[in-house]
């Protein structure tokens, strides 16, 4: 990545990553009441840590059609909503028993199962009456589109079936087309979310919109076959959690699929594709471009 590139990511994500921890912040002030340890467990899970990516990758997006910044900060709040719920749950003893997460103890080992649990449903709420406030966005017809577009982006036929089929995985012996599929649910999603969310709200027609799916599907390939090659070759410290799990428990990946080299190539492929489907835009793309090349060659 070119040194101004990724400054410019770093940079943008340092801003990105204080205005969610203030919104959540204020979203989440501690009562003084019996509920206080479950906002307390959501804080710990929400506040602090976290490459806060999809919040970035919505305001990238917005940056092109000149939506407000307090519209894509409350949109990008409620992606991160639904993703750290999405971590709070997957790190579950029922899910992939990790112990680790962001650099600090997962939160049913800080608190305990049924209070994650309980904070990972209230911060999934939390995404919907987000976007679901006129605060987001005057027109209910858009925010009915968003809150539409993230049930969908979340649910079976988007993340959580993803995951359901990464359950899947350890009992099965999955081909390429499977886990591009898996992955394409469980990771590319959400990530498709966070761009399709700008065209939502800058009312732009189907066909305007090719170009940013295909950004979206790309980069969102390329972060997990970036993901997988972590989980391979990358620092548990800088990770921030455990690595090598998806090996041990025998699940096949893009780099056991296709090794390390050639998963290597088909990430810079798709980087470069993703960088072509914005073809039609100028310098205010740059910085969904720097991202993409973020995406594959980050260290976490």
């Amino acid at each position: 990545m070119a040194g101004g590139a990724g400054a410019l990511v770093k940079a943008r994500a340092s801003a990105v990553a204080a205005e969610i921890d203030k919104a959540f912040d204020r979203l989440l002030p501690l009562p003084d009441d019996p509920r206080r340890r479950l906002y307390e467990a959501m804080r710990y899970a929400a506040i602090g840590g976290g490459k806060r990516l999809r919040p970035l990758l919505v305001q990238a997006t917005c940056d092109l059609f000149n939506i407000s910044r307090d519209c894509a900060l409350r949109v990008g709040l409620a992606v991160e909503c639904i993703h750290v719920y999405s971590l709070v749950h997957d790190d579950l003893p029922a899910m992939d028993d990790d112990d680790m997460r962001r650099g600090k103890l997962t939160t049913h080992k800080a608190f305990d199962e049924a209070t994650a649990i309980l904070a990972g449903d209230c911060l999934h709420d939390l995404a919907f009456e987000i976007l679901a406030n006129e605060e987001t966005h005057p027109d209910p017809f858009v925010r009915v589109e968003l809150v539409t577009a993230l049930a969908r982006a979340s649910g079976p036929a988007g993340m959580a079936g993803g995951q359901m089929m990464d359950l899947e995985a350890e009992n099965a012996r999955f081909d390429l087309a499977t886990v591009t599929r898996l992955q394409t649910l469980k990771t590319g999603a959400l990530i498709s979310f966070c761009i399709d969310a700008a065209a939502i709200v800058a009312r732009l027609a189907p066909e305007g919109r090719r170009g940013l799916h295909g950004y979206a599907r790309d980069i969102g390939l390329a972060f997990q076959i970036a993901d997988d090659l972590l989980d391979v070759e990358g620092d548990p410290v800088l990770a921030g959690k455990a690595l090598g799990k998806d090996m041990a428990a025998g699940k096949e990946t893009f780099v056991s699929l296709l090794g390390v080299d050639r998963a290597r190539e088909q990430a810079a492929l798709l980087v470069a594709q993703s960088k072509a489907h914005l073809h039609g835009f100028g310098a205010e793309a740059d910085l969904l471009r720097a991202i993409a090349d973020y995406i594959v060659e980050r260290d976490r």
